[in-house]
């Protein structure tokens, strides 16, 4: 009996000194290491939020991958304090983690270039873009897609893989942007004329700016008209606006001073017999 019970100290003062000792330190790192990851994760998202070069989206990634970092080192810590080899679970992470990627090879091509589009910022939330022939304004930027807008209140998800590697126009890059309106008009027009009433409606109209100042050229002589180009610029936000509502008004003020749009017309020539029997006797010598 004596033994038994000396057998049993030894096991648990052996436990105490070694596994016991173990998960208490185990769980002493785990609290500490989880208060550690929740200080840096507000430092870090405090500075990058509050940091003027960084957008919104490049700051939620850089914290998500803090965090995704913090708790990986927290994890073999704790491994390693329960007295595990630390090889082994690094050489069978890297294992699991390369037939992850290979299995999701387009996906992380969308991962990789979704940071390349948070960090290099070809284009922001808000801006209208068109990406592979899609228009519309961009309402987030995400890992592994961007979601766009329509101007028919349609969403539409694009892969960020495919955005890189297809072209992309961003209509919101620069403050300002060129309104192009051609009006074809008569042969008969005097051109000086013309340019002076287009240009001064163009200049007067709401939201053009002055600087670049406005224009106005004759582009092109077409088959049956001239095809006057009017030019002018305004603020992005103002542009569809202006575009047709300026429209509307160079309409009306060539009408306010007689000069009508061309428009194709046909002429039908109503013959009654007598016409009739003419045209075909001329005709018929004209084939003679």
């Amino acid at each position: 009996m004596d033994n038994f019970l000396e057998t049993l100290k030894n096991i648990g003062t052996s436990f105490v000194q070694n596994t016991g000792l173990a998960i208490v330190r185990t769980i002493a790192f785990l609290v500490l290491g989880v208060i550690i990851v929740k200080i840096v994760q507000n430092i870090a998202r405090a500075t990058t939020y509050k940091s003027r070069r960084l957008d919104q989206s490049a700051a939620t990634f850089i914290v998500s991958l803090i965090t995704v970092v913090l708790y990986i080192a927290l994890i073999i810590v704790l491994v390693s304090s329960l007295g595990f080899s630390t090889a082994g679970i690094i050489a069978a992470f890297s294992a699991v983690a390369l037939a992850v990627a290979l299995a999701l090879k387009d996906s992380l091509a969308s991962l990789a270039n979704g940071v390349i589009i948070i960090f290099t910022k070809p284009f922001k939330k808000g801006d209208y873009v068109e990406i592979n022939g899609t228009d519309g304004l961009v309402q987030d930027i995400r890992l592994f897609n961007t979601k766009i807008l329509t101007y028919d209140n349609v969403e539409v998800i694009i892969p960020n893989s495919e955005i890189l590697s297809s072209d992309m126009i961003n209509y919101s890059a620069m403050p300002v942007r060129r309104v192009v309106i051609d009006i074809p008009l008569p042969y008969a027009v005097n051109i000086q004329d013309v340019k002076e009433i287009l240009l001064n409606c163009t200049a007067s109209f709401d939201n053009v700016v002055n600087v670049p100042a406005p224009s106005v050229v004759l582009k092109e002589y077409g088959e049956s008209s001239l095809l006057f180009s009017v030019r002018a610029w305004t603020q992005n936000e103002f542009y569809w606006n202006v575009f047709h509502g300026l429209k509307e008004a160079l309409f009306n003020d060539l009408r306010l001073n007689g000069i009508e749009i061309p428009f194709n017309r046909l002429e039908v020539t109503v013959l009654n017999d007598s016409d009739k029997q003419s045209y075909n006797n001329e005709n018929g010598k004209e084939r003679g």
